[in-house]
């Protein structure tokens, strides 16, 4: 679990972006003194060097195209081609791999 103090740097890193201000070390500080929030001296540092070259616009739009958010596509297309889905389904299907039994090792779990 984040503790208070990064999530401050998350929200005022998200605050500069939303305002389209260069995501620096010294602007986090300053936006988290403004709001009279005490951060140990490291995290604006830290959270700027981490955020630094990543398009965090794109990256907050992005989240929903993500693996974990699979159903959500996959019931949406299912309702346009019903006819369609069927066949993914069957691939998703097929690229399990296949368990393997006790018998095909030659001893069970009570031998």
């Amino acid at each position: 679990m984040a503790s208070n103090q990064e999530l401050a740097c998350v929200y005022a890193a998200l605050i500069l972006q939303d305002d389209e201000v260069a995501i620096t070390g010294d602007k986090i500080a300053a936006l988290l003194k403004a709001a009279n929030v005490e951060v140990e001296p490291y995290w604006p540092g830290l959270f700027a060097k981490a955020l630094e070259g990543v398009d965090v616009k794109n990256l907050i739009t992005s989240v929903s195209s993500g693996a974990g958010s699979g159903p959500a596509p996959a019931a949406a297309a299912a309702a346009p081609a019903a006819g369609a889905a069927a066949p993914a389904a069957e691939s998703k299907k097929k690229e399990e791999p296949k368990e393997e039994s006790d018998d095909d090792m030659g001893f069970g779990l009570f031998d």
